[in-house]
């Protein structure tokens, strides 16, 4: 089944956080999704001993549609078309948690999945650098 490329929104976005970028390219070769935005969210802060970047993505999942024949009356033969969405919120978790670097998020629900991921930053003079913290979270829509 051939499908179109995902359509990818960075416009909302600085290109902070290795992490997101990471993640957006993987959700990008995830063929169910169709759309994707990205955005700083406005909990992003910097202070001597640490950044904190927190990143949102949307997504919109591909609709699948089906054709199937249902009897009225027991008798005449009446084509119905149904609309569903390729994969779910859930199904994505469990995608993204069987993708090396990316795995489980730290928090999840019904409408959210949340990735939480912190590194060290070693500038040069192995002076002791800024604690670079990322939050990501990733939403349906539409």
């Amino acid at each position: 089944m051939a499908f179109a490329s995902t359509q990818v929104d960075r416009e909302a976005w600085s290109g902070d956080g290795d992490f997101t970028a990471a993640l957006v390219e993987q959700l990008a070769r995830v063929e169910q999704v169709g759309f994707l935005r990205v955005e700083d969210a406005p909990a992003c802060r910097a202070d001597p001993g640490f950044n904190f970047i927190c990143n949102e993505i949307y997504v919109a999942f591909r609709i699948e549609r089906t054709v199937a024949i249902r009897r009225v009356l027991g008798v005449l033969p009446l084509p119905s078309v149904a609309h569903r969405k390729s994969l779910t919120l859930d199904g994505l978790e469990r995608l993204l948690a069987g993708i090396e670097g990316i795995g489980q998020p730290d928090y999840s629900d019904a409408a959210m999945l949340q990735y939480l991921r912190s590194a060290r930053v070693i500038p040069a003079y192995q002076t002791r650098g800024p604690k670079l913290v990322e939050m990501v979270r990733i939403y349906e829509v539409g």
